[in-house]
């Protein structure tokens, strides 16, 4: 089936050529067999997936559909004038989390303790920048970050165990590739736990999970599909400022919260953009 979306067309004008990768070798793999078959455009859904791309070619233009700190990553001179073969949309960043963080002294009463999942995988970046922006926001809130590395998806229930040993009483987690694709099991983990949960995607909500505040995903893709549209048509990736969203949007699931036995503040409620029941 082919479709087309600003004059290009799948199979006439245009050929996608798509890749799935689930290791950093299998990832370095794929982009070295992209690179060989001399396509035009990368695009990927991470900074860490646009590092590995990078290895294999520094003149293939490479879009981000969905990262954190690509400054701090090393992967763009500056925001407004990236300078390399990378650009696209700066989905996630630290700054965001400060203000999830903000949500959870409203939502958990006497919040003190904090712990922040840290998926660590080849795929994505957590630059040191996302940690001192959230660190320095914590202590302004009065609040002590517990740091717990998740390196793959069987570590996630001992991640909830070490929280609430820690007694920590809520809790932030990182989106990248990994999170995302054990978002089922956090989510279960969370409500196992009792455990106050705040996720950047809107998609750990509708898995379960408790609250969100983030910007849409969607909209990361589109953004990033422009940008592609652009660069068929002959501008370059480093003249293209990195894209950031300018609409967050606040989720709640009602029913995530029954089952941990938390009630949502009205002035939560009264704020939320969407309220899953």
């Amino acid at each position: 089936m082919s479709y087309s979306v600003w004059g290009w067309t799948d199979g006439k004008n245009v050929t996608f050529e798509a890749r799935y990768p689930d290791s950093s070798d299998n990832a370095l793999s794929l982009a070295t067999d992209l690179n060989r078959a001399n396509v035009d455009v990368i695009v990927v859904n991470s900074a860490g997936l646009a590092s590995i791309a990078r290895q294999v070619s520094s003149t293939i233009p490479i879009v981000v559909a969905v990262s954190g700190d690509l400054e701090g990553a090393g992967l763009v001179a500056s925001l407004r004038r990236p300078g390399g073969n990378v650009t696209g949309i700066q989905f996630l960043s630290p700054e965001l989390m400060s203000k999830q963080l903000e949500l959870l002294t409203q939502l958990v009463p006497n919040l003190a303790r904090v712990g922040l999942i840290e998926p660590i995988t080849p795929t994505a970046i957590i630059t040191s920048h996302y940690y001192e922006v959230i660190e320095d926001a914590a202590h302004a809130m009065g609040i002590q970050i517990h740091r717990v590395p998740v390196r793959g998806s069987a570590e996630f229930a001992t991640a909830f165990a070490a929280m609430v040993q820690a007694q920590d009483q809520a809790a932030l987690v990182i989106a990248n590739p990994l999170s995302f694709a054990s978002r089922n099991e956090i989510v279960s983990f969370a409500s196992q736990n009792s455990l106050p949960v705040m996720y950047e995607l809107r998609l750990f909500v509708t898995a379960g999970g408790l609250m969100c505040y983030g910007a849409n995903v969607i909209d990361g893709y589109r953004g990033a599909a422009g940008y592609v549209d652009k660069i068929l048509r002959g501008a370059k990736p480093g003249d293209l400022p990195i894209q950031q969203p300018t609409k967050f949007e606040l989720t709640i699931n009602l029913k995530a919260a029954k089952q941990i036995n938390l009630p949502i503040p009205v002035s939560i409620l009264a704020r939320a953009d969407e309220i899953i029941e």
